[in-house]
Parts: C-alpha cells; structure tokens; sequence
C-alpha cells in the first residue's frame, strides 16, 4: 500500500533504527555504514541480518572490512550480473571446448577417408606383401578413429553433465533475482512484469482477471514493540498464508514492506474477494509466539483490497483500484476485505496514513 505520508514515516523509522545502531557502535557515518544498517534494519536480506549478528555476537562491532564484504556480497548492484555473466561465461567455454573436439574428429575422418581413398585405387594393383601392408593400415586407421570416437563421446557426455548443472544453476540465480529473500514470494520486479503480460492477455482473450492488495494491519507498530526479528517472522507469516492459498496460475508477491499482492487470472470479482477471505482469516487464525521466550503476542490481522480488470484498464490503473479498496478497508476498521463493489469504497474521506 502506502501513501507518501505512510513511506515517508516507515523509511524514517528504517534509518532512525540505522543511524542508532550506527551511533550505539561508534562507527563512521559513512553512505556504506548507513545502507548496511539500513539494510538491516528493513529485515529485506535476512542472510545480511543473520551475517551481522553473528559478527556483532564474536566481536561486538563492525570493521571496515566486514562492512566491505556485506557491501560487496549482500548489496552491490553488479553482484546479480556478474554472478549471470559468470555462468555465462562458462557455458560458451564449455561449448567452445566442444566444438574444438568436433573439429578433432572431423579432421580424423577426413584424413580416414582419404586413407580408404588411396586403399581404394592401390588394392588392383597390390599383390601380397602389398595388401599385407594395406591392411595393416587399415586396422591402424581403425584404431585411431576408435579412439578419437570415445574421447568424444566422454566428452560429449561430461560437457552434457555440465551443461545441465550450469543450466540448473543458471535457472537459481534467475528465482533468486525474482524472489522475495524474507518471505520467498515473487519479489516486485516479478509482480510488475507478471501483472503487465496478463492484463495484456485478458484483454486479448476477453478473460476475467482480478487483483488482491493486502496490508498487515498495525504492523509498523507491532515491529517497534518487540522487534524487528520478530517483525521479519510476523512477515513470513503473513507470507506463508498467502501462498497456501492461492494456486494454479495464480501470483503471490510481495508489494514492499508489509503488503502483499495477488494476481489472479480468469478469476470474477467474487471469487476474488473469497480468495482474500481466505487468506485473512488464516493470518487471524495463527497465533504469534515469541520463540527466544516462549511470550505470546496475540495474533496479527490482515486488510485486503479487491479490484477486477475493466476494459481499456492498464496495470497501473488496476493496482490504483485495489489500493483504493484496500484503504477502504482500513478505513472500516481493518481485518476485512472490501471489493470495488461495496459501500465502504464510497464512503469515508481520502486515506492518509493508515498502517
């Protein structure tokens, strides 16, 4: 969701917790110290979070190396594509190294057919010492095309064994360039994507298609009560209900910081708003439970905001409806989804700052 007042209050709450920790360590405010802490402070790299304590409970500070190696494998912005162009890389050597053995053996066949050749116009002449020199030829050609024919096929087969294991890994790096690292939903660059090609495609078949936008309800303040570990649990939780239930071709992701976005294809505006209920009341249906202390902290709830596609809609204009809807629902009190249908969506001023 978010508003500009409501990103403007949970980035600056994100950077007083980073400037605290900054000053609490007695580090330089440097850009790089502020964006690890930053970092950390948001829970989005949970690695980074787990990386950081783990130093601070060896050492209790920071150094300038270690914040250099979290920079340069947590956030460098070239880490991804370097990490692509790596695998790349060795792809196109692999199949280099492979052309070069087909060359090989090429070349073999051409000097074996010219062997068979010469063999061919020399036999009506050759008498028996001849083709006793012939045919040892032969059999040494033979030899040799037998052993060129198996270092090719080890090859062949080792480079087919690679191949798929740089595929495999290949096809790892490109989830994780797409995925969410806390909550392991479709990240926003994948939602925004996904959402563009399917509204392109209802259009084009005339198929239904809605889009759920939810928010956990007084997150902000639940994380500064006991937090940001247990904030980062309450996400996964939130996380873990959504994806149980949606299915198919449906798409779970998550929006930015506490809220979460279903796209769901060839699906009607009711059916749509059963899907949210859904997964509102299993959130509602967990109760959280602090694992350090065994403390209970209640349950958490959801609000949900439903809109369907209408005819000339861009993706932009769809996400702006269930937006809406979902600060209708904030508005009506929280733990409910409104649709583009109910009276909650007309009635109430225009949200500001809503969490």
């Amino acid at each position: 969701m978010g508003t500009s007042g409501d990103e403007h209050e949970r980035t600056m709450a994100f950077a007083e917790i980073a400037l605290g920790q900054i000053k609490a360590l007695r580090q330089p405010a440097t850009p790089r110290n502020f964006e690890v802490w930053y970092s950390y402070a948001t829970g989005y790299h949970p690695t980074l979070n787990e990386v950081i304590n783990e130093i601070l409970s060896r050492r209790g500070r920071l150094t300038e190396a270690d914040v250099e190696h979290i920079c340069s494998t947590f956030l460098s912005p070239t880490r991804l594509s370097e990490r692509i162009d790596h695998v790349g890389s060795r792809v196109v050597d692999e199949i280099d190294q492979v052309m070069a053995m087909v060359d090989v053996a090429i070349g073999s066949t051409s000097t074996c057919s010219e062997n068979l050749a010469g063999v061919s116009r020399d036999l009506p002449a050759a008498d028996r010492n001849d083709l006793r020199t012939i045919v040892e030829s032969l059999v040494h050609t033979a030899k040799e095309m037998e052993t060129m024919n198996h270092k090719l096929e080890e090859r062949l087969t080792a480079s087919k064994l690679e191949i798929n294991q740089l595929q495999r890994h290949l096809e790892v790096v490109r989830n994780e360039s797409l995925t969410d690292p806390l909550t392991s939903l479709s990240n926003r660059k994948f939602f925004d994507d996904s959402l563009d090609k399917v509204v392109t495609e209802a259009h084009a078949e005339k198929e239904s298609l809605s889009l759920l936008m939810t928010d956990i309800d007084h997150f902000k303040t639940f994380n500064d009560t006991y937090g940001h570990l247990t904030g980062d649990q309450v996400l996964r939780l939130a996380a873990l209900s959504v994806k149980q239930n949606v299915k198919g071709r449906d798409i779970a992701a998550r929006y930015g910081g506490e809220e979460f976005a279903v796209i769901l294809p060839n699906t009607v505006l009711r059916s749509a708003v059963t899907v949210g209920d859904h997964i509102r009341r299993a959130v509602m249906s967990k109760e959280l439970m602090k694992r350090s202390t065994g403390e209970h902290l209640g349950r958490i709830t959801i609000s949900v905001g439903v809109a369907t596609l209408r005819p000339g809609d861009t993706a932009q204009a769809l996400i702006a409806r269930a937006d809406s809807c979902l600060y209708a629902a904030k508005r009506a009190g929280r733990n409910r989804v409104v649709c583009e249908t109910d009276p909650e969506l007309s009635t109430g001023a225009p949200a500001a700052a809503v969490a």
